[in-house]
């Protein structure tokens, strides 16, 4: 009997869902990666004994208001706000809790000063030493929303035009620890500043990889001031060879991965070089939104930076209190 043209076909959804799964991974070290996820909460990670012993602001020797709070104060104030998802009021009042409770006798910035100089102090992320090493960067960026809307009235009310975005450009090495980071407006593209990524970084990088974005002559030219060896940036399908092999001059990086691309396949290349470790950047990009968020709270530009380093700087704290060990189990 014929079936019925209209008639529709059962497909084992099952079978599909096996074949597209992803694979599944365990932890090694649960116990370790367990006690810093605790850690992540605790109050004295984020104010410790060297912080409260730096609260107060040293004397400028110079005419006029002196300031009664040092850098490392505001910083460390915003910093406990971010972790705990406040705002700069809430900040104020939890920072006089745990003060009160753990009785120690400091003054406290008010909202109004910690918006005022936020804008003005300097964030170093702090960084582990990586001198000896063969150090891999991964570059990638993010949308960070300023005056961000919810996505259900997106849905149901469409975008406004106050709809504003931040782009967040990163540079992170295979155990998670950002390197680099920059804040920009949202219409400058990811070549443009991979300069100003590479400089913040002062010890040897050996590689970096990143997306087709960063094919680019500006970002080539960079890594080689850099004195990068290894640039794995996949070349546009189209891409042809600038300098031939019968010119003395020094091969060009980019012609030196699109001959082993028409060599062995762009797939296999990316096996070959390691390409695949991009996708590290990625799951920075997550654990930042997962963790810190996806928009800004503040609203001028300048301190739409401080904060987006702060962030930057949780981030390494957490990582450097422990991250999991994985393996793949299929």
């Amino acid at each position: 009997m014929a079936k019925n043209k209209n008639q529709k076909v059962k497909i084992n959804k099952q079978s599909i869902r096996s074949n597209k799964s992803k694979k599944a991974y365990k932890v090694r070290n649960w116990s370790e990666y367990n006690e810093s996820l605790k850690q992540r909460g605790s109050i004295e990670v984020w104010i410790n004994e060297e912080s409260l012993k730096n609260w107060k602001a040293k004397p400028s020797l110079k005419p006029g208001a002196q300031a009664i709070y040092s850098d490392l104060a505001i910083q460390v104030t915003l910093q406990f706000g971010k972790v705990f998802h406040q705002k700069l009021r809430q900040t104020e009042g939890l920072i006089q809790s745990v003060f009160k409770q753990m009785a120690i006798n400091l003054p406290i910035p008010d909202y109004s000063t910690l918006s005022r100089r936020s804008g003005i102090i300097t964030v170093k992320v702090p960084k582990e030493s990586k001198k000896g090493e063969k150090m891999i960067i991964v570059v990638d960026s993010t949308g960070l929303k300023v005056f961000g809307e919810g996505e259900w009235k997106v849905r149901q009310h469409g975008y406004s035009k106050r709809r504003t975005w931040r782009k967040a450009h990163l540079g992170i090495t295979p155990d998670g620890e950002i390197r680099m980071a920059l804040l920009t407006e949202n219409d400058v593209a990811d070549c443009e500043v991979i300069a100003g990524l590479l400089n913040q970084e002062k010890s040897d990088i050996d590689s970096l990889a990143g997306d087709g974005s960063y094919d680019k002559e500006i970002v080539y030219t960079a890594c080689q001031n850099k004195k990068i060896k290894n640039i794995l940036i996949p070349p546009q399908k189209n891409a042809k060879i600038k300098q031939h092999g019968n010119l003395k001059a020094e091969r060009h990086p980019r012609d030196e991965n699109l001959r082993q691309i028409r060599k062995i396949g762009r797939k296999q290349w990316k096996e070959t070089v390691g390409f695949h470790i991009r996708s590290l950047g990625e799951t920075a990009m997550f654990r930042f939104k997962t963790i810190l968020g996806d928009k800004l709270n503040a609203r001028k530009f300048e301190n739409q930076i401080t904060e987006f380093l702060i962030s930057a700087s949780i981030l390494n704290r957490m990582t450097a209190l422990g991250m999991p060990d994985s393996y793949a189990v299929s």
